[in-house]
C-alpha cells in the first residue's frame, strides 16, 4: 500500500517535473521547499499526475470513464473485455483496473498536495500563498471526484461510507474509509481555504480563487445546501471574468485553446508535445474516428438524441457529428428510423411520390406521416397492425453491429488535432444552471427559469415563460436536469446528477449494455450498482479497507 497508494513527494508529486537543480537521489524531499521554484514544481507534479498522460491512463481519463459511460447519453456498439464494459453495463468488478488507476492516481496526487501543504509557509509572498491555495483546491477536487465515484450520493447519508481521508505525506499513515460526511467536509474546508489563499491572475490551465469558488458552489449543490450553491455561484459570475461562448462558437468548444475561451474556469490542461501520442488511447478515440485516429464505437444514445432533437435548431448538436452514407457525388440517402420493441434500430430509405413520402418493407409500401405533437413536428407511419409507429426523418448511416454511428467530439480536436483534449472541471454555464437547480428546490420559479433562459437562450432554442411552457408531464426540476444533460452530457455529469437527484436510470434504448443474461434496463438510485468497488488491488495491499456492497 505505502508503495501503491502514499509514495514520497518526488515519486508521487514530480511526476514530469524538470528538478535539475534537486537530483532526486541528493536532496532531502523538505529542502525541495526552500525556493519558491520548488513549491513550482512540486504542485506542477500534481497537476500532472491528475491530468494523466497521452496514453489513456491516469486520473483525468479514467475518470470520465467511470463518470460517463454509466449514464444514458452513450451507447456501446459491441462488447468488450476491457473493464469499461463493466463500468459501461452496471455489471462492476472488483478487479477493474481502471478504477484502481483513479485510486492510485488521485491519492498519489493527493499526497504531493499534502507535502506542499505541510512544508509551504502561508504569509510569505502572494504568489506562494497562491501556490498553496492551489494545493488545497486539487486536494479537494480529487477527493470530491474519489467520494462520488466510490461513496453513495451526500444526500443518501452522511454516515456511508467515503473514502480515506489520507491528509499527510507520512508514509506510515494509513487511514481506513472515512463517512461521506467527514469526505464533504474536508472538501469545504479545503475549498474555503483555497478560496482565501489563492488572489493571483492565471489563466484557466491552473486552479485559482473563481475555480475553488465555483467547485464549491456544486459541491454545496450535491450537498442541498442551495442558499450557498447560489451564493457561490454568483461570486463566480459577477466577478466578471468569464462569459459563455457565444451561439456561433459554441460547436467549437472543445476545439479552441483552453486558455483563449472565455467559457472556461479550470481545466485540466493537455497539450499535443506533451500529452498526446497518437491517439488511439485517448477518452475521444472510443467516441469517433478522426483523420484515420480512433476506434469511434461509443455513441450518442438514442434517448440524448430524443432530447436535443426536440429542438432541431439547438447549437448543441454540433458536438454530435452522424456518419451518413453518400452516394459517389456525395449526396445522401434519405431515410428514416425507429427503435423497436428489443430496443434495435431500424433504419429504412425513403422515396417521394406525389409529394408524398413512403418506405418499402416486404413489398409494401408505406407513407410517412407528418402531424404535430406538445408543438413540434413529428413523423410516424402505420404498421401492419394498424398501429402508429413514430419514426424520426433523417438519412441512412453507416453502423457498426446495426448501431448507428453518431459521433460524439466534445472530447477530440482540441487545436485541430483529432483527438486532443483538455478535460473541462467547471465552465460558466454550468453556475448558472446550479442556480437553476438551487432556486427549483427552493420553489423559486421565477429565479429557475430566469438562469435555465441564459443557456436555452445561448442554444439557441425557445426559452420558458411559465409552467405551461414544460413539456408533458415535466415539473420545474425536471426541465432544469434536462436542461443540465443537454449541456453537460459526455462530460462526466449526468450519472451523479441522476442519482443525488433519487432519479432512476433509464437505459432502455439501442446499446450492449442491454446484451446479455441479465441487462440493467432501469438502475435505481439505490441500487447498490451506483458506486464502483474499492480496488481489489488496494483492499489486498491494506484489508481493513471495507468493500462496498
Amino acid at each position: 500500500m505505502k508503495k501503491v497508494l502514499y509514495s514520497i513527494l518526488i515519486a508521487a508529486s514530480l511526476i514530469s517535473c524538470d528538478l535539475d537543480r534537486f537530483p532526486y537521489d541528493s536532496v532531502a524531499s523538505d529542502e525541495l521547499f526552500e525556493s519558491e521554484g520548488g513549491l513550482v514544481s512540486a504542485t506542477a507534479g500534481s497537476y500532472s499526475l491528475l491530468k494523466g498522460n497521452g496514453n489513456g491512463y491516469g486520473f483525468a481519463t479514467q475518470l470520465h470513464r467511470l463518470c460517463e459511460y454509466p449514464g444514458d447519453n452513450v451507447s456501446l456498439s459491441g462488447t468488450t473485455t476491457d473493464p469499461l464494459f463493466y463500468t459501461y453495463n452496471y455489471h462492476n468488478i472488483t478487479t477493474g483496473y481502471r478504477t484502481n488507476d483513479v485510486w492510485s492516481s488521485g491519492y498519489k496526487a493527493i499526497v504531493g498536495c499534502n507535502k506542499v501543504i505541510e512544508l509551504a509557509t502561508e504569509g510569505e509572498s502572494a504568489e506562494s500563498d497562491q501556490l498553496i491555495g492551489e494545493n488545497y483546491y486539487l486536494r479537494a477536487y480529487t477527493y470530491f471526484q474519489l467520494v462520488n465515484v466510490l461513496g453513495r450520493p451526500y444526500v443518501q447519508g452522511t454516515s456511508n461510507l467515503g473514502v480515506p481521508l489520507k491528509l499527510t505525506s507520512d508514509v506510515n499513515d494509513i487511514p481506513d474509509r472515512n463517512t461521506v460526511g467527514e469526505v464533504y467536509d474536508q472538501i469545504v474546508a479545503d475549498l474555503l481555504k483555497a478560496e482565501s489563499l489563492m488572489n493571483v491572475t492565471k489563466t484557466n490551465a491552473y486552479a485559482t480563487k473563481e475555480a475553488a469558488q465555483a467547485l464549491l458552489s456544486r459541491v454545496y449543490l450535491y450537498m442541498e445546501q442551495n442558499d450557498q450553491a447560489i451564493a457561490y455561484a454568483d461570486k463566480v459570475i459577477n466577478s466578471g471574468k468569464f462569459s459563455l461562448v457565444p451561439q456561433d462558437k459554441l460547436a467549437d468548444y472543445f476545439a479552441m485553446t483552453p486558455e483563449d475561451n472565455p467559457e472556461t474556469i479550470f481545466c485540466l490542461r493537455h497539450t499535443e508535445e506533451s500529452d498526446y501520442t497518437n491517439g488511439w488511447y485517448t477518452v475521444g478515440s472510443l467516441y469517433a474516428t478522426i483523420e484515420g485516429s480512433g476506434w469511434g464505437e461509443m455513441y450518442a444514445s438514442n434517448s440524448y438524441l430524443e432530447l436535443i432533437n426536440e429542438h432541431p435548431e439547438d447549437a448543441r448538436k454540433g458536438f454530435i457529428s452522424p456518419q451518413y452514407e453518400t452516394d459517389q457525388d456525395g449526396n445522401k440517402y434519405p431515410a428514416v428510423y425507429w427503435i423497436n420493441d428489443t430496443y434495435t434500430y431500424q433504419f429504412r430509405k425513403t422515396f417521394e411520390q406525389d409529394g408524398q413520402t413512403f418506405f418499402t418493407e416486404e413489398g409494401v409500401n408505406y407513407q410517412v406521416i407528418e402531424e404535430e405533437v406538445d408543438g413540434q413536428q413529428a413523423h410516424y407511419f402505420t404498421n401492419a397492425s394498424n398501429e402508429k409507429v413514430y419514426v424520426t426523418k433523417s438519412f441512412e448511416m453507416f453502423k457498426r453491429n446495426g448501431y448507428p454511428k453518431f459521433y460524439i467530439l466534445k472530447a477530440s480536436g482540441q487545436e485541430g488535432v483529432p483527438h486532443l483534449w483538455s478535460p473541462v472541471v467547471s465552465r460558466l454555464a454550468e453556475l448558472y444552471l446550479i442556480k437553476a437547480e438551487a432556486y427549483a428546490k427552493q420553489n423559486n420559479q421565477a429565479k429557475a427559469l430566469e438562469n435555465v433562459n441564459i443557456i436555452r437562450q445561448r442554444a439557441g432554442i425557445p426559452v420558458y415563460e411559465s409552467a405551461a411552457d414544460f413539456p408533458e408531464g415535466q415539473d420545474l426540476l425536471d426541465v432544469v436536469l434536462d436542461e443540465r444533460r443537454l449541456e453537460f452530457a459526455f462530460e462526466g455529469h449526468r450519472k451523479f446528477d441522476v442519482f443525488r437527484n433519487n432519479n432512476t436510470m433509464d437505459r432502455r434504448y439501442p446499446g450492449t449494455h442491454l446484451t446479455g443474461s441479465n441487462p440493467y434496463y432501469e438502475i435505481l438510485p439505490t441500487d447498490d450498482r451506483v458506486i464502483e468497488y474499492i480496488p481489489e488491488r488496494q483492499i489486498n495491499a491494506q484489508p481493513s479497507l471495507i468493500q462496498n456492497d
